[in-house]
């Protein structure tokens, strides 16, 4: 592992030598915040060596290095995904190569489906703990003690101070938000009236196909994290309709200009 992120690295700092302050990770639909950067350098996750390569519609699929909110950071334009048939090592590899680029927060964002009665489409939700229930964990195997500890504690998984900043950026702004619990299932099938049922049941409230292999493995690393889901559809019972990746999409791209001054507030507070 060491090695291939020291490949990376190298290749990298080939073309931005700058130390990024954080990591922005865009998920489906919610690559627009791409235009609020000041980019300094764009590079194809095809040619960074050991990189895997989004195949999901709305995921461009590069790295992009800038600024945004004063800060220099650097944002992943597309994510992977377990359902990609990615082992959950590779999806996670690119925390691995932004903590040895030196980030000090990791800002992740995902397009969800709302299990809470409370939720609308369009709503954006401040995700203060999760469920894994993807069937897998990116820890699993033998355990490398320069990257983390065997057994990291996840008592606090997404950065208290973070989300009360967020909290007071989005007040003054007049941004209605909501709080709440993110499940992670592995997809790609949207999940079944029983599923959303049961997911609702065991916490949750809201479900998704990303996020938390990355956040673990960011916390195994000492890496605080703050993650923002725009609610794209809706598994309430008598809301439940038909639902199409491009609906997801188009949900989340009119949530975006939200999430994107959240962040950037929330870069420059920090």
């Amino acid at each position: 592992m060491l090695t291939k992120i020291n490949q990376s690295i190298d290749y990298i700092k080939t073309h931005y030598k700058e130390t990024p302050f954080a990591g922005i990770i865009l998920g489906t639909g919610l690559g627009g915040l791409v235009n609020e950067l000041e980019i300094s350098k764009s590079i194809p996750y095809s040619d960074i060596p050991n990189f895997p390569v989004s195949t999901v519609e709305g995921h461009a699929g590069q790295l992009i290095f800038g600024r945004l909110g004063g800060r220099n950071i650097v944002a992943m334009q597309g994510r992977f995904h377990f359902y990609e048939g990615y082992s959950m090592q590779e999806i996670t590899f690119p925390i691995r190569v932004m903590k040895a680029l030196g980030i000090e927060f990791l800002f992740v964002s995902n397009a969800s489906g709302g299990l809470n009665p409370e939720f609308e489409v369009g709503d954006i939700m401040f995700i203060t703990d999760h469920i894994n229930l993807m069937g897998d964990n990116p820890l699993i195997g033998k355990n490398n003690n320069q990257l983390g500890p065997r057994f990291p504690d996840m008592s606090e998984v997404y950065n208290q101070q973070m989300l009360q900043l967020a909290s007071k950026i989005a007040g003054k702004a007049g941004i209605d938000f909501k709080t709440g619990v993110y499940a992670a299932v592995s997809g790609p099938t949207f999940e079944t009236r029983a599923e959303y049922r049961f997911i609702r049941i065991i916490g949750a409230d809201a479900v998704g196909m990303s996020t938390v292999p990355e956040v673990i493995v960011a916390r195994h690393a000492g890496i605080p994290v703050f993650a923002v889901s725009v609610i794209s559809d809706l598994g309430v019972e008598g809301k439940i309709v038909e639902i199409s990746h491009q609906i997801v999409m188009d949900a989340a791209a009119k949530a975006e200009p939200k999430m994107t001054h959240i962040i950037r507030e929330l870069l420059a507070t920090l």
